[in-house]
């Protein structure tokens, strides 16, 4: 399996995973106190939401690689 074929690959599954999911959460933490023994963290959660139109696009690309030949 060449490059392209597995780029090919991972932008369908990459897309695929796109549109049924429709985004992912992330959490970090923003800031850090400490005072004397207690310690205090702030953690932010966020929503990344991916377009629909990023997973078709990444479909169409993958499928793309996949059946353009590779010249030699």
């Amino acid at each position: 399996m060449n490059l392209s074929k597995a780029l090919g690959t991972l932008l369908i599954v990459a897309g695929v995973a796109g549109l049924v999911y429709g985004g992912f959460d992330y959490t970090r933490d923003k800031q850090t106190t400490q005072i004397g023994p207690l310690s205090l963290t702030v953690k932010d959660t966020r929503t990344v939401n991916v377009p629909i139109w990023a997973g078709v696009a990444a479909i169409v690309l993958g499928a793309g690689l996949l059946l353009i030949p590779v010249r030699k």
